[in-house]
């Protein structure tokens, strides 16, 4: 018979030699600090109304969680800070330039590149360069600036993203994916002058910051080849489809980030790039090429809107500090690190019964506004109606993603009404903590929790021709006059 002393001591004795699992924790350290306000809900209701409720003029001191995107509002390490001293800032052959070049040859494989300031910088010198009236530009799902270069051209944007992209309560890993039937019709049914590139957008944004997975880029390359287009990668965030293809499609485990990469590059012609994503810098951007035809083609729109080939709008410290950021990117402990605070907050927004895409995307959880906001027309913008609903209740600003960034239909004018009505909150890299995607979570739970109370959202009181939804001016719709419409 054991007594209960020893009982005790064997007891405890056994609990020692059993490993705990270790927390999940960041792969960084804190090491500089900048405070953020918290307003009062009767400071935002004004705001926001001062704003024509946009959340695009709201100033940064009136938001305490900020949200609305993930580019160029990332934290840079210490190794980028350090690699700004040492900029050269020649206006031509800077060395910055040189060393830049090494780095996106070493990551991507591409031999040419040219820089730009900002990614749709990069967009306006290559469709400037290749696109003509009348011409289709197939992809999955393309963003609103692309989207928005492209028609301001008088050509199209086909969207041949898969179906399941559309259903948010639908969990398929690849859900960036091109539908490769709805891709072969496009290219059979058009002559392939109409036709001068494919764009696929890793990841990909419009459709909740979901991947694409290698197959499916490997086959979309083999289909262009075999009719004589080209491919881009719209490569913002390509170090995070990356780390998907990793984690979820077979035979990849194994496989570094970066030996990914190099082969998912392997499938493209060339790249634009808005650096403020997956540079992890707050400015800067760049194409790259396979290709010297390619560079000759663009070269002479980058020194008429850019600047000369060798800088082409940034600052030599800029590209320094961009060529350390695309060495950091495919470390993995970082992109683990980023990506699992992303699904830290989706998780609790699915705990809490908030509607959102899944799976959780690489750089944004994307709520699901019509799920959330059943009784708001859509002609009233439902994704907006949240966003604002999200910002009065608890300073968080995040951004839509839904009719407000379709725009009009370029032909007809008439209000373009996607399958997608979303609300974006996209996570700076390395800002905050957990805490604060805990905090973000409450406030729509609070939103979620009076949704039945929300039935009536905005009105267009002023728009822009296109990319309208940066400076579109709303007024609220009350309930007499949505009677009277």
């Amino acid at each position: 018979m054991i007594d209960s002393a020893k009982a005790g001591f064997y007891l405890n004795t056994l609990n020692s030699q059993i490993k705990m699992d270790l927390p999940f924790t960041e792969s960084y350290k804190i090491k500089m600090v900048e405070p953020i306000r918290k307003s009062t809900r009767k400071e935002r209701e004004a705001w926001i109304k001062k704003a024509q409720y946009n959340l695009f003029n709201l100033r940064s001191e009136q938001v305490f969680i900020d949200l609305l995107t993930d580019s160029g509002t990332g934290a840079m390490s210490d190794q980028q800070w350090g690699a700004i001293m040492t900029g050269d800032e020649s206006y031509a052959g800077s060395s910055s330039y040189f060393h830049l070049k090494e780095t996106i040859k070493d990551i991507t494989g591409f031999d040419y590149f040219l820089p730009s300031h900002q990614g749709r910088a990069a967009e306006n010198v290559l469709f400037s360069s290749l696109i003509k009236e009348g011409d289709l530009i197939p992809g999955n799902a393309h963003f609103d600036t692309t989207k928005g270069h492209i028609e301001f051209r008088h050509a199209d944007a086909v969207d041949c993203t898969i179906k399941e992209a559309y259903d948010t309560t639908k969990e398929h890993p690849f859900k960036g994916n091109v539908d490769l039937d709805k891709l072969e019709h496009v290219l059979i049914s058009n002559p392939k002058e109409r036709i001068p590139m494919i764009i696929v957008t890793v990841t990909c944004n419009t459709a909740g910051g979901q991947p694409v997975s290698m197959q499916n880029l490997k086959d979309v390359y083999q289909m262009a080849k075999k009719y004589g287009t080209t491919v881009i990668f719209d490569a913002a965030r390509f170090a995070e489809n990356a780390y998907f293809i990793k984690m979820r499609e077979p035979g990849y485990r194994n496989h570094s980030v970066k030996e990914i990469v190099r082969e998912m590059f392997s499938y493209a012609d060339g790249m634009t790039m808005s650096s403020k994503k997956d540079g992890l810098v707050n400015i800067g951007g760049f194409m790259a090429f396979r290709e010297k035809e390619m560079v000759d083609k663009c070269s002479m729109h980058t020194i008429m809107f850019e600047g000369f080939v060798t800088y082409g709008g940034m600052s030599g410290r800029d590209m320094n500090a961009l060529a350390v950021g695309l060495q950091e990117v495919v470390d993995f402990d970082y992109l683990d690190t980023r990506i699992q605070q992303v699904k830290y907050l989706g998780d609790k927004l699915i705990e809490y019964g908030v509607p959102v895409q899944q799976p959780i995307g690489g750089h944004a959880v994307f709520v699901d506004a019509k799920r959330f906001l059943p009784h708001v027309p859509k002609e009233e913008y439902i994704a907006q109606t949240l966003a604002v609903e999200l910002y009065v209740e608890g300073g968080v600003r995040g951004v839509e993603i839904g009719t407000l960034l379709a725009d009009r239909d370029p032909h007809t004018r008439e209000n373009r009404y996607p399958a997608l009505e979303l609300v974006r909150l996209a996570i700076p890299r390395r800002v905050y903590t957990n805490n604060h995607m805990h905090y973000v979570a409450a406030v729509l739970k609070n939103v979620y929790d009076r949704r039945d109370q929300i039935k009536h959202g905005f009105s267009i009181t002023h728009e822009a021709p296109i990319l309208r939804h940066f400076t579109v001016e709303l007024e609220r719709v009350h309930k007499e006059a949505s009677v009277r419409k």
